[in-house]
C-alpha cells in the first residue's frame, strides 16, 4: 500500500453537510495518499462490495436504490466519486476513469476490504470495470449496470465539457446556475425514463449539491476524458481476467445498451449479459433484485476461486 489512509472529520473549509436522514448514517471521510478526501457510507456485515454511482449523482443514488437490500448479504460501502457529492478532487487529475478506479482501489484498501465485488451505474460502471482491468488481483469481479463501455459523443461532453476548461471553467459554469436550476431537474427527470422518477428519489435525493455548480465542473472533466479513457477500455476488455455480469434496460435512452453492454459482454472473456426489458437507464431503482442476484453471482464466483 502507498500510504495509511486516514478516516477524518470534515474540514473547516468544506461546504455545508448534507442533510442527514433518520435511516442513512453520516457521511464519513478517507484521505487518500497523494490524492483527495472521499466522502462514504457504509452498511450491512459479510462479504466485501463498493457502490460506484454515475454522472451527475451522489452516493444518496445508491442508498436510495439498491444499498439497502445489498446490505442483507454483504458489507456495503456507497462512495461520491471524485468531484460529485462531498468528495474533493484534483483538478484536471482525478477526472479518468482510471485514475478514479485508482482512487476506488484506495479506498477498499484504506477501509480492510478484501477482494470486493464492485456494482457500478453508467459512469461509475465504466470506473469498476477499469478496476477489474488494471487490478484483477485486489477485485472480487464487477457488476456494471448500464454502463458506457465505448467512446462516442456524449450530451454531457456539450452540455458541461467547458466548463472543465483550467482557463474560465469555473466562472463558467458560476453563470450558468440560473440555467441549470431548469435545465438539470430535465436531465434527472429524462435519466428516469421511460419510467417516472421514484416519489422517495424526489423527496430525499440532494439535488442542490449534485448540481452546484463546482461539481457540474467535474462532471464536465469526466465527459472530456472519455472518449481518450473508453478506448483504452475497449482494447483492454479482451483481457479481462475478473467475472463481470453487465444490467441492461432495454429501454435506456441514455447509454444505448446494443452500443454499450451487450458487446463489452461479447468482448469480456468471463461476462454475462441480462436485459431488463422495459427498464430504462435507472434500472438499479426498480430492480434492486436483479442488483443483488448479480452480486452474488459475482460473488460465489470469487469464494470458488479463492
Amino acid at each position: 500500500m502507498a500510504g495509511a489512509i486516514v478516516v477524518q472529520p470534515r474540514r473547516g473549509a468544506s461546504p455545508p453537510p448534507v442533510p442527514v436522514r433518520a435511516d442513512m448514517p453520516p457521511r464519513r471521510f478517507l484521505d487518500i495518499p497523494n490524492g483527495p478526501r472521499i466522502a462514504y457510507v457504509e452498511a450491512g456485515s459479510g462479504p466485501d462490495l463498493i457502490l460506484v454511482h454515475g454522472a451527475v449523482m451522489t452516493l444518496d443514488d445508491m442508498w436510495l436504490g439498491p444499498m439497502e437490500a445489498l446490505a442483507r448479504h454483504f458489507r456495503v460501502v456507497a462512495i461520491d466519486r471524485p468531484g460529485h457529492g462531498e468528495s474533493e478532487h484534483v483538478r484536471l487529475s482525478d477526472a479518468s476513469v482510471w485514475r478514479q478506479a485508482q482512487i476506488v482501489r484506495d479506498v477498499a484498501r484504506g477501509l480492510g476490504l478484501r477482494r470486493p465485488v464492485l456494482v457500478g451505474h453508467s459512469f461509475g460502471g465504466a470506473v469498476c470495470l477499469a478496476f477489474g482491468m488494471a487490478y484483477p488481483d485486489e477485485a472480487g469481479g464487477v457488476v456494471a449496470v448500464s454502463p458506457i463501455c465505448f467512446p462516442e459523443l456524449r450530451l454531457e461532453q456539450m452540455l458541461f465539457g467547458p466548463r472543465a476548461s483550467p482557463m474560465g471553467g469555473d466562472a463558467l459554469s458560476w453563470m450558468l446556475a440560473g440555467s441549470d436550476a431548469f435545465l438539470m431537474p430535465l436531465l434527472w427527470r429524462a435519466m428516469f425514463l421511460p419510467q417516472p422518477m421514484p416519489a422517495r428519489f424526489a423527496a430525499e435525493f440532494p439535488f442542490g449539491l449534485a448540481g452546484q455548480s463546482r461539481r457540474l465542473v467535474a462532471d464536465g472533466e469526466n465527459a472530456n476524458m472519455l472518449c481518450s479513457d473508453l478506448s483504452r477500455s475497449a482494447l483492454s476488455y479482451a483481457a479481462c481476467r475478473v467475472p463481470v455480469a453487465i444490467l441492461c434496460g432495454s429501454a435506456d435512452i441514455v447509454t444505448n445498451p446494443l452500443m454499450h453492454g451487450r458487446q463489452a459482454a461479447r468482448l469480456i472473456p468471463d461476462a454475462t449479459f441480462r436485459w431488463l426489458h422495459g427498464l430504462g437507464h435507472m434500472l438499479h431503482h426498480f430492480a434492486g433484485e436483479a442488483v443483488v442476484e448479480a452480486a452474488l453471482e459475482i460473488e460465489r464466483r470469487r469464494a470458488s476461486c479463492d
